[in-house]
């Protein structure tokens, strides 16, 4: 049995998962408009503030010495090996990172005494590396808007082979020019926050965010949650190559393959949706397709826009405290009925008993990814 264990979110809405829930459970969202240093227009996206990046790492290390994001990823990727106890120079011990675009914002030269090799993943990558002294190198996953949910799959087949015990899956993005600009040019950016699955969405905002999980086999170190990750799966619908299939076939794919002989109490589904029109459609469609028509649906990205390589992860991480506290989190920003698919939305906090949930995520390239969580003892 392999379970999700420890975790720990850092966003706009504070630096633990606790903090994150309390914030998200009070409808509170950080997606704000702001003025960014490359842009002469403001736009609605989720940016951690420098000031509590500076005040928390502080205490752990000289900043000048390691980017943003990898400020952040240490400080996520400690709080967990802090919660859980385990040795990262373990050599039963992975961490694998999930991210589109890493330490993008060392193309903006705003580091001057860092090496600007690590701008390559792979050397962001042996950073982290040789902070935490692993004993393996770290696996990156970078597979677009998929990355943090197939790492999280990908996980528990390594530890399914025998390879690991224990996986550490961080998941981290940072907001930057390139990521804005590229998304500006699809026009899929909205100037007011974003509106999930609803009639009157107009595009995506952009958040930054690092969150991390322990994946495990030892059940002591599960016991947090007492969750295990059922079932993952990954598909590619091969439409387009920013355009998701409109019959939802690969997500539908996905479903099928998890929920194969798993149907009993689904909470809810955590759903991708990125507010754009394409998107939201395409999975209404696949999860009525599935049979989940009466299956709560939420998305997240209301609260922390899309943060890219982190989503999957962070939304796992939130999906999982929302089922400890047996409460379900509404879809922020959604009102009115804006897709074909037969899908129950969620439109406001609520109580429930429920034992499991699913967690989907779709990205350019026609990839899409889906898992399974459950409670052992519920």
């Amino acid at each position: 049995m392999i379970f999700a264990s420890y975790t720990n979110i850092i966003s706009p809405l504070g630096f633990s998962t606790e903090e994150n829930y309390e914030a998200v459970a009070n409808s509170r969202t950080g997606v704000k408009k702001m003025m960014l240093p490359f842009s002469q227009d403001p736009f609605c996206v989720a940016r951690i503030d420098d000031e509590n990046i500076n005040q928390y790492f502080s205490g752990v290390g000289a900043s000048a010495e390691h980017t943003k994001l990898e400020q952040l990823s240490i400080l996520s990727i400690q709080d967990v090996l802090n919660q859980s106890g385990i040795n990262p120079q373990d050599s039963r011990t992975l961490l694998l990172y999930s991210t589109t675009k890493g330490n993008i914002d060392i193309l903006e030269n705003r580091y001057s005494t860092i090496d600007r090799n690590r701008v390559y993943l792979s050397a962001f990558a042996h950073h982290l590396q040789s902070y935490f002294k692993f004993k393996h190198p770290p696996v990156v996953l970078s597979n677009a808007c998929i990355s943090g949910i197939l790492a999280i799959i990908i996980a528990k087949r390594f530890i399914e082979q025998g390879r690991y015990d224990n996986v550490l899956v961080c998941g981290g993005d940072i907001l930057s020019e390139f990521t804005i600009s590229g998304f500006k040019s699809f026009n899929a950016m909205s100037s007011e926050p974003s509106k999930p699955f609803d009639a009157n969405r107009t595009g995506i905002n952009l958040g930054e965010a690092v969150s991390t999980i322990l994946i495990t086999n030892n059940k002591e170190l599960g016991s947090g949650y007492n969750t295990e990750i059922v079932s993952g799966a990954s598909a590619n619908d091969a439409n387009h190559i920013s355009g998701p299939s409109r019959t939802g076939d690969g997500l539908f794919q996905c479903l099928t393959r998890i929920l194969a002989e798993n149907t009993r109490d689904i909470g809810f589904v955590s759903a991708h949706g990125t507010a754009t029109p394409f998107n939201d459609e395409m999975e209404s469609i696949a999860f009525d397709r599935a049979g989940l028509h009466t299956v709560p649906v939420n998305s997240l990205k209301g609260y922390y826009g899309h943060t890219l390589g982190a989503a999957g992860v962070l939304e796992t991480a939130l999906s999982l405290e929302s089922m400890k506290h047996q409460r379900l989190i509404k879809s922020e920003g959604y009102e009115t009925k804006g897709f074909s698919g037969n899908i129950t939305m969620i439109t406001s906090h609520q109580d429930k008993l429920f034992s499991s949930f699913i967690k989907t995520a779709s990205g350019f390239g026609g990839c899409n990814a889906a898992a399974l969580f459950r409670k052992i003892n519920g």
